[in-house]
C-alpha cells in the first residue's frame, strides 16, 4: 500500500500548510511548484490523476462536480481532499490530513473524494 501524495490546489496553497506537511516528511506538490497555475480544474484533476496524487481543494463545489462527472464517465482520479480552508486552523488542517493517512493509502484514495471536516477532532 502506497502512502498518498498531494497535490494541493490553487485556492489552497497556504504555505504554512505545505511547509507543515513537508515538514512531516509527506509528498507535497503545489499548483505554483508544478507551474500550473491558471489551468481549468478539470485539467488539474487530470494532472493530479496522471501524477497519482490526490488532490486537496477548498474548491468544494466545482471539485465535486468533477467528481461526478469524472464517474458518470468512466474516468478515474487519484482521489480528492475538500475542506472549507478557513474553517480551520493550519494545524487542524494538517491534524486531519495526518489522520485520513493513518487510515488511508493511495489506492484507498482511487476516485474517493474525502472532506477533511470528517477528519478533524472537536
Amino acid at each position: 500500500m502506497s502512502q498518498i501524495r498531494w497535490y494541493i490546489d490553487e485556492d489552497s496553497s497556504d504555505t504554512g500548510l505545505v511547509r507543515s506537511l513537508q515538514n512531516q516528511a509527506i509528498d507535497v506538490v503545489t499548483v505554483q511548484s508544478a507551474n500550473r497555475r491558471g489551468y481549468l480544474d478539470e485539467a488539474q484533476l487530470i494532472w493530479a490523476a496522471e501524477q497519482g496524487r490526490v488532490l486537496y481543494s477548498s474548491n468544494i463545489k466545482d471539485f465535486y462536480r468533477l467528481h461526478t462527472n469524472f464517474l458518470v464517465e468512466g474516468q478515474l482520479h487519484a482521489g480528492m481532499m475538500l475542506v472549507q480552508q478557513q474553517r480551520y486552523s493550519v494545524g487542524a488542517i494538517a491534524r486531519g490530513i495526518l489522520r485520513l493517512m493513518d487510515a488511508k493509502s493511495a489506492e484507498d484514495m482511487q476516485n474517493q473524494v474525502e472532506f477533511l471536516s470528517d477528519w478533524i477532532e472537536d
